[in-house]
């Protein structure tokens, strides 16, 4: 690829990034993640000397070929091809390019995986752990234990995701508190109910921040709902992550096996466990296709099969 055709490449990323933010709604998250996994193909291309023009179906499953020998998961190899069908898309709209060089190309094989989740009785450890911590906090971990417990509490409650979790601004408690008004994905607005418990949490915390006198909340991380001197204003996804896996161990859990998502999961496999409404389940978790709920129901016959095979007296050897 020559200077100028790799510098055209890097003006039409631009402008299909600024297309995803404008016309869809596009998180800075997916944004950064779609500029590097295209990025990435870019770059494969300048060292083959291809431009964006001349690209056709043998260069694309010959870079997708390298991905698996560099190893690459199955999953991380489907999401980048996404990525890129959605830029050529881009591109042949838009007349750059005159045909569609990934129009036929088959994904990777995925087994579909079962998403990760914490029993009921774990998430109660979960949460007592993180209750004790508040009770024994002095100093400046006091707030911070406070800040821990509200967040997964709010997060069991909600099932929200970690980036609409961490970046809630305060405003979302205007009103009775009862309710939180969430924008998602994509910019769709959804419902989601608080419980008691995580009222209460919340409004220890934020009667806390507001008597430390700006110990966490200083300047403009005084419009978030967790707080924090990060460069962002609030409390870091990596953070929360890192925090989830200290509470763990320290609650006689494995870490590897808590994280925000995970405690999605819990919640809305908990819901359908006691029987709630698959639809209902979709709207607080904010999927646009009901498909992506309906994993959670196979969970649920996992447990189901596991359960019978381990107490059914006629499915134990005899």
């Amino acid at each position: 690829m020559t200077q100028s055709s790799a510098g055209d490449a890097a003006q039409h990323l631009a402008a299909f990034l600024e297309m995803l933010e404008a016309e869809r709604g596009a998180s800075v998250n997916t944004l950064s993640a779609y500029g590097r996994d295209i990025g990435d193909f870019v770059a494969y291309l300048d060292g083959q000397r291809l431009g964006l023009d001349n690209v056709e179906r043998r260069h694309v499953s010959a870079y997708l070929e390298r991905l698996g020998r560099e190893g690459l998961a199955p999953a991380t190899r489907a999401r980048r091809l996404s990525a890129l069908r959605q830029f050529s898309k881009f591109l042949v709209a838009s007349e750059i390019i005159d045909e569609d060089a990934f129009e036929f190309v088959r994904g990777p094989k995925m087994a579909r995986a079962l998403p990760k989740i914490l029993s009921i009785a774990d998430v109660d450890r979960l949460l007592a752990t993180a209750a004790e911590r508040v009770t024994k906090a002095v100093g400046p971990d006091v707030l911070r234990s406070m800040r821990l417990l509200a967040l997964i509490e709010v997060l069991y409650a909600t099932g929200l995701r970690v980036s609409e979790l961490v970046g809630l601004p305060r405003v979302v408690l205007a009103g009775d508190g009862k309710v939180l008004t969430i924008k998602g994905k994509g910019g769709r607005e959804r419902l989601v109910p608080l419980t008691g418990p995580a009222m209460a949490a919340l409004a220890r915390f934020q009667a806390a921040v507001e008597q430390s006198g700006g110990s966490l909340a200083t300047g403009a991380s005084r419009r978030y709902l967790f707080p924090s001197r990060s460069a962002e204003g609030h409390l870091t996804r990596q953070r929360l992550g890192q925090d989830l896996k200290d509470l763990a161990l320290e609650a006689g859990l494995d870490p590897q096996k808590v994280s925000p998502h995970v405690l999605r999961h819990a919640f809305a496999s908990h819901l359908l466990d006691r029987g709630a409404d698959l639809r209902v389940v979709q709207q607080l978790l904010g999927h646009a296709d009901i498909s992506t709920t309906q994993i959670y129901t196979h969970v649920l016959q996992e447990r189901l099969k596991q359960l019978v095979f381990e107490h059914h007296p006629l499915a134990k050897p005899r």
